[in-house]
């Protein structure tokens, strides 16, 4: 497939070499729609901007699996290489309808590209959000096994069975915070980049189904959580995914050009935000404490 590029094909770094601002990108969740992710890093590589350019990189549910990639240093070509060789089987294990799978898939494959790592081991600075079922509390895990924190972030409820991690019983993070700009700023971080995936989130059914009712009430409760990480974001990214299913791989490569396209088109916003200075005085914005906890 052709990629929309600019004329000048040749490298060059747009950044300022003097920049000490502290940059931090959140990659969102939706599902298969996530390959437009790819697209977004796509983009990034050909104006010179790689993972080293962003302080802190932070990802949910499908998010969180791309994230993971770009912290551990995996370029668009390499990314695009392990994409092409999942299989949906690898991921929803269990052939009983309406019997949710464990996530065994998910990190099978995490391990296989990544290694049975800490997320502490990863070159760059790295956290995925999930939501615990017995607290009901956003959970930010920063540190321990790599796999399974992305799991746990990535499990849909009614689809998979919850991750047990430490005392947690980890559920997709899109439950409190779908796109979660707001955590690279609770860090520390000047300014925030953030990628919605799945900016058409909310549709109904008319399938009485229990993984259609399941799914719809999922989207319901995201489109409340996706407004705070418009709120934080400094700019949004937001590929036109709405034709593709969040559920299934068909039509990857359209859903990575709808990534590509968007960012380019967003790129004069995005240079402008990587070069500015940090910000003077900055009063750092309310967290509701009581809600997020911290592993790390």
């Amino acid at each position: 497939m052709k990629f929309f590029s600019r004329k000048n094909k040749t490298k060059i770094s747009f950044l300022s070499k003097n920049k000490k601002s502290k940059i931090g990108i959140a990659f969102g969740g939706g599902g298969a729609r996530g390959f437009a992710h790819l697209g977004v890093i796509k983009a990034f590589e050909e104006y010179g901007i790689t993972n080293k350019d962003f302080s802190m990189i932070v990802g949910t549910s499908a998010g969180s699996i791309i994230g993971a990639f770009y912290a551990a240093g995996y370029s668009f070509s390499q990314m695009m290489q392990v994409a092409k060789t999942i299989d949906k089987s690898e991921i929803k294990t269990n052939r009983i309808p309406f019997l949710p799978s464990k996530t065994d898939g998910i990190q099978e494959i995490m391990k296989k590209h990544l290694g049975d790592i800490n997320i502490e081991d990863l070159p760059q600075s790295y956290a995925c959000v999930a939501c615990d079922i017995k607290s009901t509390k956003e959970i930010v895990l920063k540190k321990g096994n790599l796999a399974k924190a992305v799991a746990g972030s990535c499990c849909v409820p009614g689809v998979f069975v919850p991750v047990e991690f430490n005392n947690y019983h980890l559920c997709d993070g899109g439950l409190k915070n779908t796109i979660p700009t707001n955590i690279p700023k609770k860090f520390g971080c000047d300014y925030v980049i953030g990628v919605d995936v799945n900016k058409h989130r909310t549709y109904g059914t008319d399938s009485l189904k229990v993984i259609d009712v399941a799914s719809c009430s999922i989207r319901i409760l995201m489109e409340n959580t996706a407004l705070r990480g418009y709120l934080h974001a400094d700019v949004m990214i937001g590929p036109e995914t709405k034709r593709f299913s969040a559920s299934k791989t068909e039509g990857m490569m359209d859903m990575v050009e709808e990534g590509y396209k968007e960012a380019i088109d967003k790129m004069p916003q995005i240079l402008e935000l990587l070069n500015k200075k940090p910000q003077k005085n900055k009063t750092k914005k309310q967290f509701m404490e009581e809600e997020i906890e911290i592993n790390g």
